[in-house]
């Protein structure tokens, strides 16, 4: 067992991109995990298919290195916005952070949001300025914003007081100071080993684990990861599960294997004391804010409070007529199961049974729902879902909805069309700062005000802008967004787009579908140039008779059809589609698939207004 006085428990917080799994991979090769001659990837902590595809880090993931006498437990955590419950929760297991910045970009919104829940922890501070070696680098301005953030969080004076270390994680190297040339990361250990307190905990006492994070494996099933708070824990041990919310909630449970995470691995260890990060298994229904404790003592430990979803989308049951073609797990009791399995490892999902074959599920954000809907695409699921809706809250009396932070770093030509499209997104100005060549444009905007704008920014910036936003507060409802301003193209029958349908349908706008495509009625087949939708047969043959006349067939040539992703058809949805996923395709189609009825409606709501 290691001492008290030798562990050191961080987290590594930083806003999407800054480079926090660049530099735990050199802390990992620098902390003696690898051998000489072992091969090595990069990003190696993001293990998931999807987070090597993205590049962004999407679970918090543990890890430990040695350094000297220290074990310094790691948790790597996401840095974009929508997966914030993932950093919320962690940060109970932990004495301390790193808070990474880039060195040209500065502190972002996700660097407050996450920042703010570890200094109500209490957590002491390391900054981390990163990528000093970048040609844009500005680290003097950059300490500043810093600065300026820790006096806007309210930090306490040993907070705002904290160290700071010049990083290049791409180079594994560090120094004190911004002129200093790094020769290796041994200044940032230093810094961490020193500055750092040693988990403070009694180890004679009655056992204490929180449970911060749960794993699965095919094998042992459910294995739950937490901090040692106070006691022992060891191997065959018999605990009591509580629940510091539901406290008449208890249960027996049993130790039946403990692990320390060792490198990139877990060690199996026979016991462990207060301080140490473990993981265990053997309890088959232990979730995310359970408290381990000594079956005589059952005293649970309060669990941070996991800020709410913002917005909502249906998953229902595909009931389309390409239906169980090409999906594995197709019912109601397959999406139900797999959504609560969901939620047991993720605490910012919320899962509500709307009917018998739907469910509303509210997250964090369209990119937190489209990462379980690509997840459970490749497992082998099919089903369909709705546009987003944001979740709004009556504070005083008042209908109020999300408002969002969100960033933009843009090239000074394209600041006039972001301003001009998030007036009318309903989106306030709140500062515009110079760059060099660029411009940081601040904003608070409704979040319904972003569905569907990323695609646009890009178009807008010519793909050189980077947007990011968090939620900031509620406010009342700002009225009416206008989402889309194009309508869809819609098959008008059930059959294989051919060549001739396809080229007298591109007149009327752009297709997403090329010849030899089954489409069936209903089914959005592309977008449409005027501000409604137009039924279309891209079925239709050319009728053959033995008249010909020069020149009549001249050959058809179609345009390249555009290849949506999941983002940018969930962006496209209006409100009356669905989008519907299985594990080969991406359909978009109208809720109501019958021409007459869809009409019918039409004409009704026309009347009406």
């Amino acid at each position: 067992m290691v001492s008290q006085e030798n562990i050191r428990n961080i987290a590594i917080i930083a806003h999407v991109d800054h480079g926090k799994t660049t530099l735990v991979d050199e802390m990992l090769k620098q902390g003696g995990i690898y051998r000489e001659n072992q091969t090595t990837v990069d990003r190696v902590m993001d293990s998931g298919d999807l987070e090597r595809e993205r590049g962004i880090t999407i679970l918090a993931k543990n890890t430990s290195v040695r350094y000297k006498d220290t074990k310094i437990n790691i948790v790597d955590t996401p840095g974009h916005a929508d997966f914030g419950g993932e950093v919320e929760r962690i940060l109970k297991m932990v004495n301390g952070v790193l808070l990474l910045v880039d060195a040209a970009e500065g502190p972002m919104p996700q660097t407050r949001f996450v920042l703010q829940k570890a200094l109500e922890l209490g957590h002491k501070v390391i900054v981390v300025v990163n990528k000093v070696d970048k040609p844009d680098a500005r680290i003097e301005e950059v300490m500043d914003e810093v600065l300026e953030l820790l006096l806007d969080l309210n930090a306490t004076d040993e907070q705002f007081n904290s160290p700071t270390v010049f990083c290049s994680g791409r180079q594994g190297t560090a120094s004190y100071g911004p002129g200093e040339q790094g020769k290796d990361l041994v200044p940032l250990f230093e810094t961490i080993v020193n500055y750092i307190d040693p988990p403070k905990g009694d180890a004679e006492g009655p056992l204490q684990l929180l449970v911060s994070s749960i794993d699965y494996n095919e094998y042992v099933g459910r294995i739950a990861v937490g901090r040692i708070e106070r006691g022992t824990i060891k191997v065959n041990q018999e605990v009591a599960i509580c629940d510091y919310h539901n406290p008449e909630k208890k249960q027996k449970g049993k130790v039946v294997a403990l692990y320390a995470f060792d490198g990139l691995g877990k060690a199996p260890i026979q016991e462990a004391s207060a301080g140490e990060i473990v993981a265990l298994s053997g309890m088959a229904d232990i979730t995310i804010g359970r408290t381990l404790c000594a079956v005589d003592n059952p005293e649970p430990l309060p669990f941070v409070k996991i800020s709410d979803p913002t917005i909502e989308m249906t998953f229902a049951v595909n009931d389309s007529p390409f239906a169980g073609r090409e999906g594995k797990f197709v019912t109601s009791r397959n999406l139900r199961d797999r959504l609560e399995k969901e939620l047991l490892k993720d605490v910012s999902l919320h899962v509500t049974e709307a009917s018998t074959d739907a469910f509303n599920v509210a997250g964090r954000g369209e990119m937190h729902l489209s990462i379980l809907m690509e997840t459970m695409r490749r497992e082998g699921f099919e089903f369909s879902v709705s546009t987003p809706r944001v979740l709004t809250k009556t504070i005083d009396g008042k209908l109020c909805e999300p408002i969002e932070r969100m960033v933009a770093d843009v090239p000074e030509e394209c600041v006039g069309a972001v301003i001009e499209k998030m007036g009318r997104r309903k989106g306030d100005l709140l500062s515009m700062t110079p760059m060099g060549s660029r411009y940081r444009l601040e904003f608070m905007v409704p979040s319904r005000g972003l569905f569907g704008y990323r695609s646009e920014f890009l178009t807008d910036t010519r793909g050189e802008g980077i947007m990011s936003s968090v939620l900031a507060s509620y406010a009342p409802m700002k009225g009416e967004i206008e989402r889309r301003l194009t309508g869809s193209l819609i098959a008008f029958e059930t059959g294989e787009a051919v060549t001739y349908g396809l080229g007298g349908a591109q007149e009327r706008g752009a297709l997403f579908i090329g010849p030899g495509t089954p489409v069936y009625a209903g089914m959005v087949v592309g977008i449409c140039s005027r501000n409604e939708d137009m039924t279309v047969n891209v079925c239709k043959r050319k009728q053959l008779t033995n008249m010909r006349a020069s020149g009549s067939d001249d050959a058809i040539r179609l345009v390249s059809p555009k290849v949506f992703s999941l983002e940018q058809c969930l962006e496209f949805l209006a409100d009356d589609e669905l989008l519907e996923c299985t594990p080969k395709s991406l359909r978009i189609r109208k809720r109501e698939l019958d021409h007459g009825l869809r009409m019918r409606e039409l004409m009704k709501k026309r009347n009406q207004e």
